[in-house]
C-alpha cells in the first residue's frame, strides 16, 4: 500500500483491548432483564447512540438504562458495569503508533462517551504515564465531542475535510464491519481487523512498516 499517507485508527478492539461481554455480564448480575436486549456491539437502543454523540449527559444515560433494564441499581453500580468492557492498552501497540507516526499522519476516530474517556485515560496514565492519547496521533476524534458517530459517512468526511486528507491516500482500520462499510462509501481504503488478530499483524500484512 505504497500510496497510503494517512492512517485512521479505531480505538476499542484495535488500540485498547475491549470485551463488551464483561459489561453484559455485570449488568446481568444487576437486573433480571437481559442486557443483550438493549445492547450488543452491533445493535443498540437509541440512548447509546445519543450518549456516543454527546447529546445526553451521563446522568441522562444512566436514568435511561434504569428504565430500560427495569431496575433501581445505584449509579455507582451502573458506572462499574458500564466501564467493565474497558481492558488494557498493550505497550507494543503504543510503541507501534510511535513508529508509524514517523512515516504517516495518524488519526484516532472512536465511537465513545465521556464516561469511558475518563476511565480509559485514567488507566492509560496509571499503566503508561500518558494523560491521554494525543501524543500518539496528529488529532484524536471522539464521537461524543463531534455530535456524530460511525458508521455515518458525515464523520469520515469531517475528518477528511478538516485535515485535507485525500481518501485514496488514507487507510482506516476498525474491528466492526459496518464502520468499515461507512468509510468505504467515502472512498477511504478500509480494512477490517479480525477479532483474533492484533493490529500489528495487520500492519505487517499491509506492508506499512
Amino acid at each position: 500500500m505504497s500510496k497510503i499517507k494517512n492512517i485512521i485508527f479505531d480505538l476499542g478492539g484495535v488500540i485498547i483491548n475491549l470485551d463488551t461481554s464483561k459489561t453484559t455480564a455485570e449488568f446481568n448480575k444487576l437486573s433480571v432483564k437481559p442486557f443483550e436486549s438493549i445492547y450488543t456491539q452491533f445493535k443498540q437502543a437509541p440512548e447509546f447512540d445519543l450518549f456516543d454523540k454527546g447529546l445526553i449527559t451521563e446522568q441522562d444515560f444512566f436514568n435511561a438504562l434504569k428504565v430500560a433494564m427495569e431496575t433501581d441499581m445505584a449509579d455507582t453500580e451502573l458506572l462499574s458495569a458500564w466501564n467493565a468492557m474497558l481492558l488494557d492498552f498493550p505497550l507494543q501497540r503504543l510503541e507501534l503508533l510511535n513508529v508509524l507516526k514517523q512515516r504517516y499522519r495518524l488519526f484516532l476516530l472512536s465511537n465513545t462517551n465521556e464516561t469511558h474517556i475518563k476511565a480509559f485515560e485514567q488507566d492509560l496514565l496509571q499503566a503508561h504515564g500518558y494523560a491521554n492519547l494525543e501524543p500518539f496521533f496528529e488529532k484524536v476524534y471522539y464521537s461524543c465531542r463531534m455530535g456524530m458517530r460511525k458508521p455515518d459517512t458525515e464523520i469520515f468526511k469531517y475528518v477528511l475535510t478538516e485535515n485535507n486528507l485525500v481518501p485514496e491516500e488514507t487507510l482506516f482500520i476498525d474491528d466492526t464491519l459496518i464502520h468499515i462499510e461507512g468509510a468505504l462509501k467515502t472512498g477511504i481504503n478500509a480494512h477490517l481487523l479480525p477479532k483474533h488478530k492484533d493490529v500489528s499483524e495487520l500492519i505487517k500484512e499491509l506492508r506499512l512498516t
